[in-house]
């Protein structure tokens, strides 16, 4: 995942619940392009004719609140969401985010200001290395909490799952090369 991205800005207020995010009348589907389809749609009729590949979801406080579904996190990653940039996260979506690779930064206090400044397509910036989002239009920029070095890691791998698999597939190499010369897995020659 690149360490910085830049895309159009879609702005929404406080306890944005999952139920909006992805509505509990399609938990049933499974495919990603057609859950994109409906992502947001009970928060904003009109956010999938606008959003676009690499843009970026601001809403306030207590962002995915309500049931704990996963889905709400794919559908906004497959329908081209990068970034979810929110005042406060509900504890198991924003493990969901990390998990399926969809970077998600808390701004606490400054999301109002955000709010403010930022409409609805406007072109928005984030560092994820630094946690600072630019609204290049006004030179505005705020510090959001930065994430530990190990969910940058995941979210580097893509999520959890392509995570792991990367370190089973490096464990797997280094037992073989072990092998091949000679010694044993367990550092025993």
């Amino acid at each position: 995942m690149p360490g910085h991205l830049a895309g159009r800005a879609h702005v929404y207020g406080h306890n944005v619940d999952t139920d909006v995010l992805y509505p509990g009348r399609y938990l049933m589907v499974t495919d990603t392009a057609e859950m994109a389809l409906h992502a947001a749609e009970d928060l904003d009729p009109e956010f999938r004719a606008r959003v676009q590949e690499g843009d970026i979801f601001v809403a306030g406080r207590n962002l995915g609140c309500g049931s704990s579904r996963e889905q709400a996190v794919v559908a906004l990653k497959s329908a081209g969401i990068r970034a979810l940039v929110c005042a406060s996260a509900a504890r198991i979506f924003f493990r969901n985010a990390i998990n399926q690779g969809l970077p998600i930064l808390r701004v606490g206090d400054a999301y109002d200001e955000i709010a403010e400044r930022v409409s609805t397509g406007d072109p928005l910036e984030v560092d994820l290395a630094t946690g600072i989002i630019t609204h290049p239009a006004t030179g505005s920029h705020w510090q959001a909490e930065a994430l530990p070095p190990f969910l940058r890691e995941l979210l580097d791998s893509g999520g959890l799952l392509p995570h792991l698999k990367r370190r089973i597939e490096a464990q797997k190499a280094a037992q073989a090369a072990v092998v091949t010369s000679g010694g044993t897995s367990d550092g025993n020659a």
